[in-house]
C-alpha cells in the first residue's frame, strides 16, 4: 500500500463523475489523507458506495477507507460541503450537469477540471464557456492533464500529471494535494494550450488505431505519431499567442504534450486507440460504439476541434483527415493513403 501523506483535513475537495478517472482521482485524494465529497447521479450509486466502499461499475479493485468518501446524489448538498470542485463528468456528456450548476453555487470555489474535452453543445473549453456563461473567474480554475492512465493509478504503477492554472501559484498549491509515492506532478499556466493537446491527443490516437487496424507497422506509427506531435505543437504554439494573457511560451516537449500523445496512441488501456482499431478493420461508428459500450472521446473531439480550428483559420490536416473518416464516412483506406503523403 503507498504511504500516505498528512494533509489539511479542513480541505473540503469534491468530485463530480464517477467513471473510472473519477474513481482513481478519489484514490490518489484519500490515499492522502483526504475526505473526498463525491456527487453521484443516483440514489442506488449512493447506497452501494457507502455499503461497499467501491465504485459499483469502474475500477472495482479500489477499496477506500470507511468514512473516506462521502457520496451524495444532491448536486446543491455537495457545493454547499467543498471548497474545490474537481470536474470529472466526459465532455460529450458535461452539459447535461452544467445545466444545473448556478453562478452562486460556484461563487468562492475553486474549480478543476478532468474532463480532458471541448464541450460540444458550444466548441468551448470548460474554462471558457463558465466564464462566459456563468461569469466564473479564470484564475480559479485549474485543469488537469497527464499521461495518466486511471487502470495504472489503481494498481499504483508511478504515474504524471501536469496542473495548469494562470496562477502558477495556485496550480502548484492544487497539485501538492495530489502528489504521492505513486503519483508525480508539475505545473504550469498553459491553461488553454495544456487542455487543447488533450483533446488532440485522442484524435490523433484514435488515427493511430486506424492505422493499427488497416494493418500498418510500427514503423509507420512512429512516424505519423512524430507528425501528429509536430502538428499538434505548431497549433498550440500559434494559439498561445492569439489567447493567452502571458508572453512566456511553457516548454511543451514534456509530459503534459507529447507525453499524454504517446500513452494515449500506443497503450492497450487506450479507449481512443482500441475504437480507431475497431473502425479500421470496418466498424462502422455505432458499431463500434456498441462493441465498446461507449463512444471514445476523440470521436466528438474531432468535430469540435474542427470548428475551433476553421473558427481561427488554423490548419491541422492530419486530425482533419481522421474527422472526415468518423464524421464524412471517407474511407479509412483511402483516408490514410493521403495521410501518407503528409508525412515526413
Amino acid at each position: 500500500m503507498s504511504q500516505s501523506i498528512v494533509t489539511d483535513t479542513k480541505r473540503n475537495i469534491g468530485i463530480i463523475g464517477n467513471g473510472s478517472w473519477g474513481t482513481a482521482l478519489a484514490k490518489i485524494l484519500t490515499d492522502n489523507g483526504n475526505a473526498v465529497h463525491w456527487w453521484l447521479r443516483n440514489e442506488e450509486s449512493v447506497r452501494y458506495l457507502n455499503e461497499h466502499q467501491q465504485n459499483q461499475h469502474y475500477l472495482k479493485s479500489v477499496k477506500f477507507r470507511k468514512g473516506s468518501v462521502l457520496p451524495t446524489s444532491s448536486l446543491e448538498a455537495f457545493f454547499a460541503s467543498c471548497d474545490y470542485i474537481i470536474f470529472c463528468v466526459p465532455a460529450a456528456y458535461a452539459q447535461s450537469v452544467l445545466d444545473r450548476i448556478t453562478a452562486d453555487m460556484l461563487k468562492g470555489k475553486q474549480l478543476i477540471s478532468a474532463i480532458k474535452g471541448i464541450l460540444p453543445s458550444s466548441n468551448l473549453l470548460l474554462n471558457d464557456y463558465l466564464h462566459r456563461e456563468l461569469g466564473f473567474p479564470l484564475q480559479d480554475y485549474i485543469s488537469i492533464t497527464g499521461p495518466c492512465h486511471a487502470e495504472e493509478v489503481a494498481a499504483e504503477r508511478l504515474s504524471y500529471l501536469t496542473f495548469s492554472c494562470i496562477d502558477e501559484s495556485r496550480a502548484a498549491l492544487v497539485a501538492s494535494f495530489f502528489t504521492n509515492t505513486y503519483l508525480r506532478t508539475t505545473f504550469n499556466h498553459d491553461i488553454w494550450g495544456a487542455q487543447l493537446a488533450a483533446v488532440l491527443k485522442n484524435i490523433y490516437a484514435l488515427g493511430a488505431g486506424i492505422a493499427h487496424g488497416l494493418d500498418y507497422g510500427d514503423n509507420f506509427l512512429s512516424v505519423y505519431i512524430t507528425n501528429c506531435y509536430r502538428e499538434m505543437h505548431r497549433f498550440l504554439l500559434v494559439h498561445f499567442d492569439l489567447v493567452h494573457p502571458s508572453e512566456d511560451r511553457p516548454d511543451m516537449h514534456t509530459s503534459a504534450y507529447l507525453g499524454d500523445l504517446l500513452v494515449t496512441a500506443y497503450s492497450l488501456h487506450s479507449r481512443n486507440r482500441a475504437f480507431g482499431m475497431m473502425i479500421g478493420k470496418g466498424y462502422s461508428v455505432a458499431a463500434a460504439s456498441l462493441e465498446m459500450s461507449m463512444v471514445a472521446e476523440g470521436y466528438y473531439a474531432s468535430k469540435c476541434m474542427q470548428s475551433v480550428a476553421d473558427t481561427l483559420g488554423l490548419d491541422i490536416p492530419i486530425a482533419t483527415y481522421i474527422y472526415r473518416i468518423l464524421w464524412k464516412g471517407e474511407e479509412p483506406a483511402a483516408v490514410f493513403r493521403n495521410i501518407e503523403e503528409l508525412l515526413s
